[in-house]
C-alpha cells in the first residue's frame, strides 16, 4: 500500500462510508430520542429550537459549525492563496460574538422571540419585521443556499473527483432531506460531532502542509510562508475565461495602508477593520443564521457561556483554512512534487491530497462533509423559521404546532429547490469568491445593524424611523449592486467608492435618517418598549441578567479578547 498516495484510495472510501453512517446513525438516534422524550408530538419549539434545551457546549459548537461551510473549506483557503492575511479580519472576530453573548442575549432571552424579525416587530413596527425578513431571506437563497452549494461541488470536485454537478446537487439535496426531517435537534447534534473532527482534521493539514514546505521542519516551513508572503510573488484566481494572475506581495500582514500596494484598493488600510466590524456585527449579533444557535440555549447562562466558548473557536478558522491556503500557493511557487493547484479555489483540497497519509484523508473527509452538511442545514432551517414564524403563523395564529411544523418542512423544500435553481448564476463568478460574498454582505449590513443598534442602546428612536431606516438602507446597497453588475458610464463616481467605506457611509447615513425621523413621527409607548431597550428593562431582568454572569465568565471573555488582539499584534 502507498500510505503516501496523493489521491484517494479504497481504504479513503470505505472510511467515509463507514463513517457517514455512524454519524447519520447518531443523528437519528439523538433526533428520535428527544422526540420520545416529548409528550404531545413535536412542538415548533422543538423543531425550530431544539425546545430551547442545548448546553454551552452544543451551542458553541452550533455557532461555530454554522459559520464554517464551503465558503471557508473553498473561498477563505482560496483568499488565503491569492490575498494572503487579507480576509483574516472577517475570521478574526470572536470579540463580536461576545457581543452577541454579554449585550444581546439578555434581550433575545427575556423577549423569548423565536426570530430576528420577530424582535424588530417588537421594538419598531411590522414593515421593519418584514423588511428584515425579506432580506433575510433573499440573501440565504441569492448567497448563503447557493454559494455554499457551489462550493462544496468545487470542493468535491478537487478533492473527491466528483462532476461538479454530482457534488453541488447532492450536498443540497442530502442537506435538505436531513433538515427537513431532523429539524433544529438534528442541526445541533451533528454540530457536536463534527466540530472536534473538523478542527483536528484542519490542523492536520496545516502542520503536515508546514512541514512539506519547510522541508521536514514546521518551524521552518512557517518561515518559508511568511518570506513566500512577503516578497512579490503572482497568483491566479478564477476559473477559465475570467482567471485571473496578479503579482502580490506583503500579503503576510493584515494592514495594506500603502495606496501603491494592489491589495489598497480592497483593503483600504485600518478602513477594513470598521467595514468588517459592520459586516461582522450583522452576521454574529443580528443574523437569524448565528442568533438561533443561542436561542436553543436552555437559560442565559449556558447562552452566553455558548458564546464565549464560540469566541475561542473563532480564533481557530484563520489557521485551519486561511493559512493552509498561503501554504498551497507557497508549495505550488516552490514547485513540490505531487503538489497541483489550477487555481486558488482548490487550494484547500490540494492540500488535504498533499498533506494527509490514506485512511487520515477518509477520517478527516468526514468532518469536512458533516461541516458542509452543518452549514447549508442551519441556512434551511433558518430560512424555515423566517418564512413559518414571520409570515405563515402571523396570517395564520390559530395554526396548530404540527401545522407549523409541517409548514417549517414545506419551506425547507421550497429554499432547497430555489438554492438549485441559482447555482447556475454562481458558477458565473469571477475572482475571489470569499471576497464577493464579504462585498455583497456589506451592502446588506448596515441598514440592518442601525436598526439594532439604536433599537437597544435608545428608546427615542421612534417605530416609523426604524422601518424607513431598513428599508432606505436595503434599497441604497441593492442600487450599488445593480449599478454595479449595469456599469452606467454616468455613476461610475458611485462604484469607484471603496466597498469598505461605503459600508461605513452608509452606516452612519442610516442612523442619522433615523434620529431626525424621530423628530417628526410618533414615540413609542412605555409598554412597547417593556424589557426591550437598556433603559426600559425591569428590575427583576436585570436582577436575572447579573445572576446568570460569573468571574469565571469574564475571565474567559477577557482570554478571547487578548487572542484577538496578539493576533493583531503578530500579523499587523
Amino acid at each position: 500500500m502507498n500510505w503516501n498516495s496523493h489521491q484517494f484510495e479504497p481504504l479513503d472510501w470505505l472510511i467515509i462510508a463507514l463513517g457517514v453512517g455512524i454519524v447519520s446513525w447518531l443523528v437519528y438516534r439523538s433526533i428520535q430520542k428527544s422526540k420520545k422524550a416529548k409528550l404531545g408530538g413535536e412542538t415548533s419549539s422543538d423543531y425550530f429550537l431544539s425546545g430551547r434545551n442545548e448546553t454551552w457546549f452544543a451551542v458553541g459548537a452550533a455557532i461555530f459549525a454554522a459559520n464554517i461551510g464551503s465558503e471557508h473549506l473553498v473561498g477563505l483557503a482560496g483568499a488565503g492563496a491569492s490575498s494572503g492575511m487579507a480576509m483574516a479580519h472577517w475570521e478574526m472576530q470572536g470579540w463580536l460574538i461576545l457581543v452577541l453573548g454579554w449585550v444581546f442575549v439578555p434581550f433575545y432571552e427575556h423577549s423569548r422571540v423565536f426570530t430576528m424579525p420577530e424582535f424588530l416587530m417588537r421594538r419598531y413596527t411590522r414593515g421593519t419585521s418584514s423588511a428584515l425578513s425579506i432580506i433575510t431571506l433573499l440573501s440565504y437563497v441569492l448567497t448563503k443556499v447557493s454559494v455554499t452549494a457551489f462550493t462544496g461541488g468545487i470542493f468535491f470536485e478537487s478533492l473527491l473527483g466528483l462532476p461538479f454537478w454530482y457534488g453541488a446537487i447532492g450536498l443540497v439535496a442530502i442537506t435538505g432531506v436531513f433538515t427537513v426531517f431532523g429539524g433544529m435537534k438534528g442541526v445541533m447534534t451533528i454540530s457536536s460531532i463534527q466540530t472536534p473532527i473538523l478542527i483536528i482534521g484542519a490542523f492536520l493539514v496545516l502542520f503536515l502542509g508546514l512541514n512539506a514546505l519547510g522541508d521536514g521542519s514546521i518551524v521552518n516551513g512557517w518561515h518559508q510562508m511568511l518570506l513566500f508572503a512577503q516578497n512579490p510573488h503572482s497568483v491566479t484566481s478564477g476559473e477559465g475565461a475570467s482567471q485571473v494572475t496578479k503579482v502580490l506581495s506583503g500579503t503576510n500582514h493584515l494592514i495594506h495602508s500603502d495606496p501603491s500596494d494592489p491589495l489598497f484598493g480592497a483593503y483600504p488600510g485600518v478602513g477594513v477593520i470598521l467595514g468588517a466590524a459592520i459586516i461582522g456585527f450583522w452576521y454574529w449579533c443580528t443574523d437569524q443564521h448565528i442568533v438561533q444557535r443561542v436561542l436553543a440555549a436552555k437559560n442565559m447562562d449556558q447562552a452566553r457561556k455558548g458564546t464565549i466558548f464560540a469566541g475561542y473557536l473563532k480564533v481557530l478558522p484563520v489557521f485551519m483554512f486561511l493559512i493552509p491556503g498561503m501554504i498551497a500557493a507557497a508549495l505550488q511557487a516552490k514547485g513540490a512534487s505531487g503538489f497541483h493547484m489550477a487555481q486558488t479555489d482548490e487550494a484547500f483540497g490540494s492540500m488535504v491530497l498533499y498533506v494527509l497519509p490514506m485512511g487520515v484523508k477518509g477520517f478527516v473527509t468526514i468532518g469536512f462533509i458533516s461541516a458542509l452538511v452543518t452549514s447549508l442545514a442551519a441556512h434551511f432551517n433558518s430560512s424555515a423559521t423566517l418564512f413559518t414564524m414571520d409570515f405563515y403563523k402571523h396570517y395564520h395564529p390559530e395554526a396548530s404546532e404540527a401545522k407549523l411544523v409541517w409548514i417549517g418542512r414545506v419551506a425547507t423544500i421550497a429554499v432547497v429547490v430555489l438554492g438549485l435553481v441559482w447555482i447556475p448564476v454562481m458558477r458565473s463568478l469571477s475572482g475571489v469568491l470569499y471576497q464577493y460574498l464579504q462585498e455583497v454582505q456589506s451592502l446588506l449590513a448596515p441598514a440592518i445593524a442601525a436598526v439594532f443598534i439604536l433599537g437597544i442602546f435608545t428608546k427615542k428612536v421612534t417605530p416609523k424611523a426604524g422601518e424607513i431606516g431598513i428599508i432606505t438602507g436595503f434599497i441604497i446597497g441593492m442600487a450599488r449592486l445593480a449599478i454595479k453588475i449595469i456599469q452606467p458610464a454616468c455613476m461610475q463616481w458611485f462604484l469607484d467608492i471603496n466597498w469598505l467605506w461605503f459600508s461605513i457611509y452608509l452606516l452612519l447615513f442610516t442612523m442619522l435618517l433615523m434620529v431626525v425621523i424621530s423628530f417628526f413621527t410618533q414615540p413609542a409607548s412605555e409598554e412597547q418598549l417593556k424589557g426591550i431597550t437598556f433603559l426600559t428593562q425591569s428590575p427583576e431582568q436585570k436582577a436575572e441578567t447579573r445572576a446568570s454572569w460569573s468571574k469565571a465568565d469574564v475571565a474567559t471573555t477577557i482570554g478571547v479578547v487578548v487572542l484577538c488582539v496578539l493576533f493583531y499584534c503578530y500579523f499587523w
